[in-house]
């Protein structure tokens, strides 16, 4: 098995919400564009065409499987023991590769065992004919224990946990055999979650930042207002002009200079290299200071909201 101590690169490509029909073109276009670091899911529900893209760039020789980082992550309804396996030699299956760089539970949010012949990906509903999500009693502790046996398997090379908070990662951290390598939280500006960066950092966990520029990946969505966008606040417009840079790379810049990996979204090939293109500036510390002081706890991804206004079903998992 490859060296389980491989660095994932700082910029990754994020793979929500890629369109089924354009996926495979987008992965292609990002590994030839420089992205070595892919975020993948099995409730984005493209992993076959993910896969596809992954394929054509290695059999175009370029880059390597060993090049390259693939992330994907477990789903709701695959935290029972006797599943974890199942769902994750199925994204394997899909992304046609033999191991995954990191494999993450993507919510402590146990739900009912979906079949794949039923539904694949199985999403927040159990029976849509209910229309109400459902929960299963399966401690955390059981799926992390069925996370380790696929480290173990050679099936993924480093586990980890996404959308924890601190009482959960502490409570991880306290039984966890394998520990956990990377946290994939949300993070950006408006949503800087200091506290939590602080104990992951005092663990030795890398820290993974999705939705780096915060309102943009919701508006389609209708969970944010375009008047949220960070993009607009004067410090980081000042910062841009400053550098000859856009505000989003100045944004972008902010979430890697903390520390952090970042996994931007886009399907356009202009995007593709300006989110690349952050490693030759640098903020200065009072921009870094201004811009992290833009904080206001904006969390846009929050099933507490979105479970209850969408599934009928009020599930916080943050305070």
């Amino acid at each position: 098995m490859p060296n389980s101590h491989k660095k994932m690169p700082e910029v990754g490509f994020g793979l929500w919400k890629i369109p089924q029909d354009i996926c495979a073109d987008s992965v292609y276009n990002a590994i030839k564009a420089g992205y070595r670091h892919l975020d993948s899911a099995c409730d984005y529900g493209n992993e076959v065409q993910v896969g596809e893209g992954i394929k054509r760039a290695i059999d175009d020789g370029l880059c390597t499987r060993e090049e390259l980082w693939v992330t994907s992550k477990l789903w709701n309804t695959f935290h029972a023991k006797e599943h974890v396996g199942l769902a994750l030699e199925k994204t394997l299956t899909d992304l046609q590769l033999d191991y995954l760089d990191l494999y993450l539970i993507h919510f402590p949010i146990a739900q009912p065992f979906v079949d794949f012949d039923d539904r694949y990906p199985p999403e927040w509903i159990t029976d849509t004919t209910v229309g109400k999500m459902e929960l299963a009693p399966v401690p955390l502790f059981e799926t992390w224990q069925a996370m380790e046996a696929q480290q173990e398997k050679g099936l993924t090379k480093q586990i980890g946990v996404c959308n924890y908070n601190t009482g959960l990662l502490n409570d991880l951290m306290s039984y966890a055999r394998i520990k956990p390598s990377v946290l994939q939280v949300e993070s950006h500006p408006y949503l800087t979650q200091e506290r939590l960066m602080r104990l992951a950092n005092q663990y030795g966990l890398q820290v993974t930042a999705f939705s780096p520029l915060g309102a943009l990946s919701y508006l389609e969505l209708d969970m944010a207002g375009a008047a949220e966008s960070v993009l607009e606040q004067s410090v980081v417009k000042q910062a841009a002009q400053r550098l000859g840079k856009t505000a989003a790379q100045v944004v972008l810049r902010w979430g890697v200079q903390r520390g952090n990996a970042i996994i931007p979204k886009t399907s356009r090939p202009e995007r593709l290299i300006e989110n690349l293109a952050i490693f030759d500036f640098e903020l200065t510390s009072e921009e870094m200071h201004r811009i992290s002081s833009l904080n206001s706890n904006r969390r846009f991804n929050d099933p507490g909201n979105f479970c209850e206004a969408a599934f009928n079903t009020f599930y916080p998992i943050y305070d």
